[in-house]
C-alpha cells in the first residue's frame, strides 16, 4: 500500500500528532518514513542565491531533523529526513516527487477561512496540488481563528 511516507515537520509540538499517528501505519504497512522541515527564514530563502552561511535557525532545524528521526529508528522503524530551504509548501511538493512518496502526512492548526487568509495554509495548498493522497490530522485543542 504505502512503501514512502513524506511527514513534513515544523520542529514544533505539531509534529507529536502526526508522528505519532503515521508511525503505527508505517509498521502495518512497512513504510518508509521520509521527514521533512523547510527552514523559511532570511538566511534560509537566501542561502543559495547570496552564498550564506548557514544560519542559526537552519542548525537547529538540522539537528531537530537527526534527533526526531534518530528515535523513530531506534523504534525500529526505516527513516530518512531532509532539511530543505524556502517556501514550505513548494518544497513539501518538490520533495514528495523526487522521492516518489505515495502519502504525504501532514499536521493542520484548524485554521479557519480568516485564519487561513492571515496564516495561509500550507496543508491546503499542498493537497491541491498533489496527485497522491494526504493525510490531515489536526493537533488536538489547536483552533486558531
Amino acid at each position: 500500500m504505502y512503501r514512502n511516507i513524506l511527514i513534513p515537520v515544523e520542529n514544533s509540538f505539531a509534529d507529536l500528532t502526526i508522528v505519532n499517528h503515521v508511525c503505527e501505519l508505517a509498521r502495518l504497512t512497512g513504510a518508509r518514513l521520509i521527514l521533512l522541515h523547510v527552514s523559511n527564514g532570511w538566511a534560509a530563502r537566501n542561502y543559495n542565491q547570496l552564498n550564506l552561511a548557514e544560519s542559526e535557525e537552519m542548525k537547529k532545524d538540522r539537528q531537530y531533523l537527526e534527533n526526531l528521526s534518530q528515535g523513530l529508528r531506534e523504534k525500529g522503524l526505516e527513516c530518512d529526513s531532509e532539511l530543505a530551504l524556502g517556501e514550505p509548501s513548494s518544497e513539501i511538493i518538490r520533495v514528495a516527487e523526487s522521492r516518489k512518496v505515495d502519502l504525504i502526512a501532514m499536521s493542520t492548526h484548524g485554521h479557519r477561512l480568516i485564519g487561513d487568509l492571515v496564516y495561509g495554509s500550507t496543508a491546503d495548498y499542498v493537497r491541491h496540488l498533489v496527485g497522491i493522497p494526504v493525510l490531515l490530522l489536526k493537533v488536538p485543542g489547536k483552533n486558531i481563528p
